[in-house]
């Protein structure tokens, strides 16, 4: 989920910053999902991220790792949480990120994980 408080086309005065925590309402409403989503899919993994300037990076430019703190300015998407599971289908799939209780300019992006065949 790419949260529109985290991202920098979103006015300054409305992004998410030091101290951030959600509203207690939207996290009661992805509480509901989360629980809902649960009784519907097996779970593997899910997750908040804090904001961008919490975070770091590390390049490898020529092969020598670099560390550069966040904010990162030149991103133009942060993701602030995941899910990870298992769905029967795309089609699922996307129609529990339908339901996510996102605000308007929030962002879902699906993408399956790599499975490769047993040897």
């Amino acid at each position: 989920m790419i949260p529109r408080v985290y991202q920098p086309s979103t006015p300054a005065d409305e992004r998410a910053g030091e101290g951030f925590v959600p509203p207690a309402d939207a996290i009661e409403q992805m509480t509901k999902y989360n629980e809902d989503l649960a009784k519907a899919v097996k779970i593997l993994d899910i997750d908040g991220l804090c904001p961008l300037d919490k975070g770091a990076r590390v390049t490898f430019e020529g092969g020598i790792p670099t560390l550069t703190d966040g904010p990162f300015i030149e991103s133009k998407e942060v993701i602030g949480g995941y899910w990870i599971f298992e769905a029967a289908s795309r089609e699922e799939a996307v129609e529990w990120a339908r339901r996510v209780p996102a605000d308007a300019g929030d962002v879902i992006e699906l993408r399956p994980i790599f499975e490769f065949p047993e040897a």
